[in-house]
């Protein structure tokens, strides 16, 4: 593991059914992609209002799994787009896409567990 805290994210879903555990990561592992890009987009465009809104949904998905380093840069960013404040954006994303794919790494390591 490396972004996920496995024990807290087994005893948060202690209670589901493996197959709703599963398709809860599959959905993420389907959308978030589209999440990153639509986060660059943002920034790319200086659409600080679409950025607050696309890293605020990526930070709530996020959350989910108990990924505190993505789960940070991305509340970083909706800030950046809350202050409407342009310094740092690449940096920031750089490292919410490395923690996201960090992320992605261990969410595939669980669902297999849990298949």
């Amino acid at each position: 593991m490396r972004v996920i805290d496995k024990q807290t994210f087994l005893d948060t879903f202690q209670y589901f059914d493996k197959p709703i555990v599963i398709e809860i990561i599959d959905i993420f592992l389907n959308e978030y992609e589209t999440r990153l890009i639509n986060i660059r987009k943002a920034i790319d465009e200086k659409d600080f209002g679409s950025l607050k809104f696309d890293a605020h949904s990526m930070k709530g998905v996020i959350a989910n799994f108990v990924a505190s380093k993505p789960q940070q840069l991305a509340k970083e960013l909706e800030m950046k787009g809350a202050e409407k404040d342009e310094t740092g954006l690449d940096e920031l994303y750089t490292g919410l896409r490395a923690a996201t794919i960090e992320l992605v790494e261990d969410l595939r390591e669980i669902r297999n567990e849990f298949e």
